[in-house]
């Protein structure tokens, strides 16, 4: 058994090897930094917040995780039995909101060396609008969203449980060494890899997708009159430069209510409704009845996969050709079926997915077929915890790291103070402009709620309508 400094070292998994897929490629390797920040309008007790982080790295295996290398560069990761760093305090008193979220932009843009720190930090804020919290900073590579939101809400819980008499104590948190020791037996040549990847393979061999644009097939025409292939159905979604931003777009509570309500009547989830209105969308620019988008999947079915931490999203491009004359409603089952049945076969590797397409349609380097990238956050902190502190309000921020591989990336969450859903767009500034987000965000809920509301109108009726 491989040790070091007394403990068990294991394999990255392949969710934590795909994050090198794009770290490769990137000049700022803090294109792997997560920040958020959790506030609430509350005076908090410093002391008893940071006993409850203390507790909080305790319950949660993989923010004590560590990273080290061999001499031959294979890369390894273990799980040390205590964090005693110290965790540090920033008062923003007498600065503006905006001087503060700066710096703390100015910290999420800060790479994790990779060997044998943490990779990591909390910071213990008190903000100038009068909330209080934390921000935290996490390297992708151990951490994403729903892990994220997980460990913020188990400091908040163990919070309330020691400042307030009538909330329990939270339940245990699962093991992150458990669920990788199960990753890695499937990766090292179980029956189930190779039932997924017979079904990939399949999907990819069926025929090649089309590259569609954001604002139509220019980019697609560019890149053929380029290339001297009229015929050529890949094109470049980034730039020359990796400098991102992130721009939001807020969606009000009552409407999110109408599409949620649309998802529970048909018994559909919200990333179908999401990629039906992306999908149609772009089928609507490009005239393409053939569309793909890279769709992530959480890989968090059951509850000790949603209580370990880490990091588990794997990403796959999710294609559909629906024809103008198909009903919404038809349409979006077609979704649903098909991520059925993708996220059976999810824990396939996604760069042997893209290896082996390469292979099938080699392209030049860079070129892709899917424009964008969609990943749809369901957990929020209203479902236990923060609720039981009746109308105290909270809020979450997400601050961008400056940089990313991909062209676009969408984000999809739920607010804290009102479950109102948050459209976050980060993309390459040199790729993709706020103004063709706008656009894009504007017809996005213009084809979503016109098909809620008329789910028996066909896709191209829809089109003409929006």
């Amino acid at each position: 058994m491989k040790t070091r400094k007394g403990y068990k070292v294991y394999p990255l998994t392949n969710a934590q090897k795909f994050h090198y897929y794009y770290l490769d490629f990137s000049p700022k390797k803090e294109v792997l930094n997560i920040g958020t920040s959790l506030t609430i309008e509350v005076d908090l007790d410093w002391n008893v917040l940071k006993e409850s982080i203390y507790e909080a790295y305790e319950r949660n295996e993989c923010m004590r995780v560590r990273f080290v290398s061999d001499k031959d560069g294979s890369r390894y990761q273990y799980v040390v039995e205590k964090e005693d760093r110290d965790i540090e305090f920033v008062d923003f008193t007498g600065k503006t909101m905006e001087e503060a979220e700066d710096t703390m932009r100015t910290w999420t843009r800060v790479p994790f060396s990779e060997e044998e720190i943490p990779m990591n930090k909390v910071v213990m804020i008190k903000t100038p609008d009068g909330f209080n919290g934390i921000y935290l900073l996490a390297d992708h590579r151990m951490m994403d969203a729903q892990s994220l939101i997980c460990f913020l809400r188990d400091v908040i819980e163990l919070y309330c449980y020691r400042m307030y008499d009538d909330v329990a104590y939270p339940k245990d948190m699962s093991s992150y060494i458990e669920q990788i020791e199960k990753d890695l037996a499937y990766e090292a040549g179980s029956k189930a890899q190779a039932r997924d990847e017979a079904f990939f393979h399949k999907l990819i061999e069926e025929s090649e997708p089309i590259y569609n644009g954001i604002e139509g097939g220019g980019r697609l025409q560019m890149e053929r009159e380029k290339s001297g292939n009229p015929n050529l159905r890949a094109a470049m979604n980034v730039s020359d430069s990796v400098d991102a931003a992130i721009d939001t777009f807020h969606l009000e509570e009552e409407p999110t209510k109408r599409l949620m309500n649309f998802c529970e009547k048909y018994h559909v989830s919200l990333t179908c409704l999401l990629l039906m209105g992306l999908r149609t969308y772009f089928q609507k620019m490009n005239g393409n009845d053939d569309v793909s988008i890279n769709s992530a999947i959480a890989r968090r079915a059951t509850l000790k996969e949603k209580k370990s931490g880490g990091t588990r999203i794997h990403s796959f491009p999710f294609r559909t050709i629906i024809t103008e004359d198909r009903k919404f409603i038809d349409a979006i089952y077609e979704i649903r079926d098909r991520q059925n049945e993708m996220f059976r076969h999810a824990n396939y590797d996604p760069v042997a997915y893209f290896a082996y397409r390469s292979k099938v349609y080699p392209n030049a380097p860079g070129q892709t077929y899917e424009p964008m990238a969609l990943t749809y956050q369901p957990m929020t902190l209203q479902d236990e915890g923060l609720d039981k502190l009746g109308g105290i309000k909270y809020k979450t921020k997400w601050y961008s790291n400056g940089a990313t591989t991909q062209g676009m990336y969408l984000t999809v969450m739920h607010r804290p103070e009102d479950n109102g859903l948050d459209f976050n767009f980060e993309h390459q500034i040199r790729a993709v402009s706020r103004k063709q987000l706008e656009y894009l965000y504007y017809y996005l809920c213009k084809i979503m709620f016109k098909g809620t509301e008329n789910p028996n109108l066909s896709v191209g009726e829809i089109i003409k309508l929006v």
